[in-house]
């Protein structure tokens, strides 16, 4: 018992506090500077490895979407989808009333048969002059054998004078003849183009015709709204069959389920080693926890208030400035199994840039 009472007088009890103390004094600067030290060397390894990824906040996903018009003016006769309906390219969306229509077609048509008749006319009427011209000038010989008899014979009183006037004036009314039915004939030539042998469908008016039944046709065709591509049908309600539509009035909305992207528009100061390629992850606020990935599609060449109606003028001395946003595009990887991305979601963008910072960085060259 008085071995274990002993052992505590080991040591000194007035020596504690000091030590303490001086462990104390010992340990602060070093805690100190230790803690200096942490911040330091995670702070520099914070700005080494921080300018690698660019998020981004303002970013939307995208989809291409069309407006479905046409440019001609009629009754809508039926509707083909429904709201929110799959379509396919090609797809009949909804009709207009196309009597009118087939109506010009056919008289389109029976213009153009008119035409084509005209011509090949035309062709056999050319050759028509051109034998008139040859009957006449063999009218012509035959009155020049006469006068050149009765001009021999006048002189001795062989035929009245009165024979040899006829002779002479019948002669020269059949040269006036035939000398114009050879510029009639050259005359119908012109008009066939200087080839009697045209193939009429080659010739102007046929053209003319046919551009008339062409347009007949392609009017005909756009009674019909189809589908420019596969896409959900939307805003269906705004037709109904039996009103009427002005040309160009649009006809209802058809959005891309396919054609989807990402638009995210960072400022200028954070795309600073953002390029084409870059990988990204996309997250929606629709769905939170799920990630996509893309690459950087596109950069876009101006910022967002190049494009604007009233670009900002920065010529007065009230000018204060102001960072930008330069556009790009990131393209997302889908799969089957993916939820469906709508255009207009909010989403968040990060990028890889892959860049590095280097301790000759701090220093510039």
């Amino acid at each position: 018992m008085s071995q274990s009472a002993a052992a505590p007088r080991l040591v000194a009890p007035e020596e504690t506090p000091v030590r303490a103390r001086q462990r104390a004094r010992l340990l602060r600067p070093l805690l100190m500077l230790g803690g200096i030290a942490v911040v330091a060397v995670a702070s520099f390894t914070f700005w080494l490895y921080g300018g690698r990824y660019v998020s981004i906040d303002n970013a939307y996903v995208r989809a291409a979407k069309v407006a479905i018009a046409t440019d001609v003016a009629g009754t809508v006769a039926d509707v083909a989808v429904r709201e929110g309906q799959l379509v396919k390219k090609g797809d009949l969306l909804a009709r207009l009333d196309p009597d009118r229509f087939e109506i010009a077609l056919d008289g389109a048509r029976a213009r153009l048969v008119e035409v084509e008749l005209s011509l090949l006319a035309m062709k056999v009427d050319y050759q028509r002059m051109l034998r008139d011209v040859e009957t006449k000038q063999v009218q012509v010989q035959s009155d020049q054998a006469t006068y050149d008899r009765y001009a021999s014979l006048v002189r001795g009183g062989g035929v009245p004078r009165a024979d040899y006037d006829d002779a002479r004036f019948r002669l020269a009314a059949n040269k006036a003849m035939a000398s114009s039915l050879a510029e009639l004939a050259e005359v119908q030539l012109a008009r066939l183009g200087g080839n009697p042998d045209v193939d009429v469908r080659t010739m102007p008016q046929y053209l003319l015709a046919k551009s008339a039944v062409d347009e007949a046709q392609r009017q005909l065709n756009a009674t019909r709204f189809i589908a420019p591509f596969d896409g959900i049908a939307t805003q269906v309600e705004s037709v109904q069959p039996g009103m009427y539509m002005a040309a160009g009035t649009p006809a209802f909305g058809l959005v891309s389920h396919e054609r989807v992207w990402v638009e995210a528009s960072p400022k200028e100061t954070d795309i600073t080693h953002v390029k084409i390629g870059d990988p990204a992850t996309v997250t929606v606020d629709t769905y939170p926890g799920r990630v996509w990935h893309g690459v950087v599609e596109s950069i876009s060449p101006a910022s967002g208030a190049e494009f604007s109606v009233l670009p900002a003028q920065n010529a007065s001395g009230n000018w204060v400035k102001v960072v930008q946003r330069i556009p790009l595009r990131v393209r997302v990887e889908r799969t089957a199994a993916d939820p469906d991305l709508r255009a207009g979601m909010s989403v968040v963008v990060s990028i890889d840039t892959g860049h590095v910072r280097h301790v000759s960085d701090l220093w510039p060259h």
